[in-house]
């Protein structure tokens, strides 16, 4: 009986250590990811870490779909991020990269994508998007989007209101940073994307939400109603000095945040790489984090969001889960230890036991006793 209350405990004490080991690399996992919930570029290191580790030819397949698709910068930030996870590119494949960088970056293509920018307002490179500021600085982009956007107003039709808000709102700052030598210059960059990335569509849904609301609250409906009544692009200085007019400062801190933390991702990943952020983003503080992690994570962010998606912004696991499998270590340490406990017990009373039982034949055997004859005992 006592010999298989050992080998059951023995037993509980296999079974409790080959679960730890299997139990021990998620728990490890789980606890990683929960400390570093609140850290973007820690969260998105464990996950691709594990990610890589999986599928090794991810990287490539990645770097292949991004040339075919003419995205050179993603191309290129991939190779980045093989750099940095020590994923092998091959000599060939990085060579395709370089070239398409070096194409994209040609004067020709930069002054043919700048003009696109300013004339056309839209922005998805770094010459399109220098075009596009350019504009704004100039008064005329957001003018016209002002004043297009405000006489749908007037009129009663259909008004894209976050448009109309960060137009309002750019002219505003285009003032300001004229008046601070530049030093608002990103806020600026900023709003144009904000707003460019509305129009294209790459405004993730509940950060257009969001937006929206806070443009509502930035624009002086009856003031802008009245600017826009005699406005023109023809005259955009004196239109623009008449919006700007109906611009509420004191309820623009939302906005001026937002494009601030764009602007952030935007000198670190590049204007594509804060599209990317918009276009994942729910709300203002997934631009926040969207900023910290290009600032950690510098070229490699496009790559990051292409492989993560919002999971490299913030914790997509459930907590719930991730708790359950540091639950899960922690009762298997209790387990291992108890059946440890349990182990030592039963084996030093199965060694005492077997001590009693040799003492007890001995003392049951005891010393010989000589028997005497009548004779002997008579002398």
């Amino acid at each position: 009986m006592k010999i298989g209350r050992l080998n059951l405990a023995l037993a509980g004490l296999a079974f409790s250590v080959a679960f730890g080991a299997a139990l021990w690399p998620h728990a490890r996992n789980a606890g990683a990811i929960l400390v570093a919930q609140d850290d973007p570029a820690a969260l998105s290191h464990i996950q691709l870490s594990s990610l890589l580790r999986n599928n090794g030819s991810l990287v490539a397949q990645n770097i292949d779909a991004a040339l075919a698709a003419d995205d050179a910068d993603l191309a290129n930030s991939f190779v980045a991020l093989a750099q940095d996870q020590h994923v092998a590119v091959s000599d060939e494949q990085a060579k395709r990269v370089a070239d398409a960088v070096a194409e994209e970056n040609s004067t020709a293509h930069f002054a043919k994508r700048f003009a696109s920018g300013l004339v056309m307002g839209q922005a998805d490179d770094v010459a399109s998007l220098s075009g596009t500021v350019a504009g704004d600085l100039f008064v005329f982009g957001d003018v016209r989007d002002a004043v297009r956007e405000g006489k749908h107003l007037v009129m009663g039709e259909a008004t894209d209101r976050l448009v109309l808000g960060l137009a309002t709102a750019g002219l505003a700052v285009t003032a300001a940073t004229y008046v601070s030598a530049g030093t608002t210059t990103p806020v600026r960059a900023g709003l144009t994307l904000v707003k460019d990335a509305r129009k294209v569509g790459r405004l993730g849904e509940g950060l257009a939400e969001w937006a929206g609301r806070s443009a509502r609250e930035v624009v002086d409906a009856p003031a802008l109603e009245q600017a826009v009544a005699s406005g023109s692009v023809l005259r955009p200085g004196e239109t623009a000095t008449a919006i700007k007019a109906a611009f509420r400062a004191e309820k623009a801190g939302g906005l001026v945040r937002l494009a601030k933390d764009v602007g952030r991702v935007t000198e670190k990943a590049g204007t594509r790489g804060a599209l990317d952020s918009l276009k994942l983003a729910e709300g203002p503080k997934d631009v926040a984090r969207a900023a910290r992690l290009a600032e950690a994570k510098g070229g490699q962010t496009r790559a990051i969001l292409k492989l993560l998606g919002r999971g490299a912004l913030l914790l997509m696991a459930g907590t719930f889960n991730l708790t359950l499998w540091l639950l899960g270590a922690v009762m298997t340490l209790f387990g291992c230890l108890a059946s440890i406990k349990a182990t030592t017990e039963r084996a030093t009373q199965a060694w005492l036991d077997r001590r009693k039982r040799r003492r007890l034949r001995q003392v049951q055997a005891g010393p010989a006793v000589p028997v005497l004859s009548p004779a002997a005992s008579c002398s």
